[in-house]
């Protein structure tokens, strides 16, 4: 069933900017649907930070929605630009061969070897597809391969050349002037999401993609794809408005021809004249735009000037902060290898991921865990989980929180018992792929409620097994030991032997999680003559030193190293009987 619109008034920014688009809207188009938008380029891999893109206009086109508004969100598909450069690392791909498709566009280029999709921009496309289902993001996909080749833009395409000088004495602002060597030095540190707008600050063929192309016969917003060879390595050298006849020439292949505009459907307007003119044409009413398209002579900000030839105005456009991989450095499209949504979709449940994105305001970078500190990020949503179901959780978090367990249409399916992630990560470490060992465990973590199935704790178990596979080395991969280590055994002191018995003599009763737990941390304070109940405050420091080198040993005894997964959850997962094998009893 639909969540219930909640009264976030202004505690989030979500929020705040639906308050500014609901009357913007109303201002600009009264009556109609609030319009908002995401541009996405399947160059490559669609990564994490292209999903912020999506996410931001997503959040606020939500809030409207449970206000009772009528939102579009538009994803622009990016597939008629064109194929800049062959990604590293892609499977089923020939660098080489390829390479010869550089310069057509997107949807001409052949999808990866393999690959069940048509062509390169579909292949990459599905995979983003797929996981906007899965995150319940709601759109209307538009393909700009479409739009052109119907013809669709064909007005306004006539239109930006009737109107090129207007447009070129926009562009030349920025063309004339000289960057500073401060902006030339933080543009090079940056590394741009959007393919055009990495073409301009590429240069080379760059400058032609992103301005449009000048020569003796003057200046043109427009860029043609060869009739020859499909490849956009073409100037215009000759159009003429009233009959709009234009020739073309390609430097690539010689082929040169002449068509009327009017007619011909192979070519697209370049990418700072198009962006202005989509803005128009739908209506847009709010698009986020990365820190690289916020700088001075970006693509928003000129876009912002040139809008207004095609009689529309530019969209709110907040600027959205870069987002990193624990681990790794910031992502670009065009390098292979960075991980995408579906890559995160593997290893956490999507209301984790939709948080992530709803919790940070757009100009805040932050980052998605894929090593160890997902268990962390975990635990605190877990928190926060608990917070609300008892009313206890902030204003700012509750609204995070309804952001990423639903949308306006309802909530995503969920996992119905919601164990630790770092718990279930460590029952599939120590597990190894068997089920009924791994229900075994996670039976015994709550005895007065087992688990009957581990359907009941899905899919967040299969989330952290996936993770234990695929992101945990194999040297931090957890087994147990076979057979006792006898000389560390005989070896051990009388505090050491003595450790063993209190902890041997209150397996039994305390075989839960939470049993387990309290034996662990309580037989070095027993040992030191204090009650196994004492809080950290009753207790003096060097407590903590026994309590680890106590653990160390267990450790040792258990799997043969110095740590492991949770000392409880490991216990568990050995069974009753085999701890004691290994603990010589």
């Amino acid at each position: 069933m639909p969540i219930v619109a909640q009264s976030t008034e202004t505690t989030d920014w979500v929020s705040r900017f639906a308050d500014e688009v609901i009357a913007e809207s109303e201002r600009r188009a009264p009556g109609k649907p609030v319009v908002v938008a995401s541009g996405l380029s399947p160059s490559g891999p669609i990564h994490l930070g292209n999903l912020r893109e999506v996410m931001t206009p997503h959040l606020v086109a939500d809030e409207i929605r449970r206000r009772g508004h009528r939102v579009r969100h538009l994803i622009s598909w990016d597939d008629y630009d064109r194929y800049r450069k062959v990604p590293k690392g892609i499977a089923g791909v020939d660098e080489e061969a390829w390479a010869e498709h550089i310069g057509k566009p997107l949807t001409s280029v052949p999808a990866p070897a393999g690959s069940p999709h048509p062509n390169w921009a579909e292949h990459f496309k599905a995979a983003m597809v797929e996981s906007l289902a899965q995150l319940g993001v709601e759109f209307d996909g538009i393909s700009q391969t479409a739009q052109y080749t119907s013809g669709a833009y064909r007005e306004q395409i006539l239109h930006a050349m009737r109107h090129r000088q207007e447009i070129d004495a926009v562009l030349a602002q920025y063309r004339t002037k000289p960057k500073p060597a401060d902006q030339k030095k933080q543009q090079a540190k940056q590394k741009p999401l959007d393919e055009a707008e990495l073409e301009a600050a590429e240069g080379s063929g760059a400058a032609a993609e992103d301005d449009g192309s000048s020569g003796s016969a003057g200046y043109f917003p427009y860029k043609p794809y060869c009739g020859n060879c499909e490849k956009d390595f073409t100037t215009v050298t000759a159009y003429d408005d009233d009959s709009t006849e234009m020739t073309y020439a390609c430097t690539a292949c010689g082929f040169s021809e002449t068509v009327r505009l009017s007619e011909f459907n192979r070519g697209k307007l370049v990418w700072k004249v198009d962006w202005p003119m989509r803005w128009a044409y739908e209506g847009v009413i709010f698009e986020p735009s990365g820190v690289d398209h916020s700088s001075p002579g970006s693509s928003f900000q000129v876009g912002g000037q040139i809008v207004g030839i095609f009689g529309g105005e530019q969209p709110i456009g907040p600027m959205y902060a870069f987002v990193g991989i624990s681990g790794m450095a910031k992502m670009s499209s065009s390098r292979g290898g960075v991980p995408t949504p579906a890559d995160a979709l593997k290893i956490m449940e999507p209301q984790l991921l939709r948080w992530l994105y709803a919790r940070r305001r757009p100009n805040q970078s932050f980052k998605v865990a894929f090593d160890q500190e997902i268990q962390r990020l975990y635990d605190e949503w877990d928190r926060l989980d608990a917070k609300v179901a008892d009313g206890t959780a902030l204003p700012a978090d509750l609204a995070a929180h309804a952001r990423a367990v639903g949308t306006a249409a309802g909530e995503l399916p969920r996992t119905p018992r919601p164990l630790p992630y770092r718990t279930l990560a460590s029952v599939a470490d120590i597990t190894a792929g068997h089920e009924d060992q791994a229900l075994r465990i996670l039976s015994e973590l709550d005895p007065d409620q087992p688990l009957a199935s581990l359907d009941e704790a899905r899919p967040r178990y299969d989330k952290a097994e996936a993770w234990i596979n695929t992101h945990v080395p194999a040297d931090q991969r957890t087994i147990v030991r076979e057979e006792p280590d006898t000389e560390l055994l005989k070896s051990l002191d009388d505090q050491g032997r003595e450790s063993i018995r209190l902890l041997l003599d209150g397996l039994a009763d305390h075989w839960s999680l939470d049993g387990l737990t309290h034996l662990v941390y309580g037989v070095p304070k027993v040992q030191a003559g204090f009650s196994a109940d004492a809080t950290p405050k009753e207790l003096p420091p060097e407590i903590k030193t026994a309590q680890r080198s106590f653990f160390a040993l267990l450790y040792h005894l258990l799997v043969g190293r110095d740590t492991g997964p949770r000392l409880p959850t490991l216990l568990l997962a050995v069974g009753q009987e085999r701890v004691r094998k290994l603990l010589g009893a």
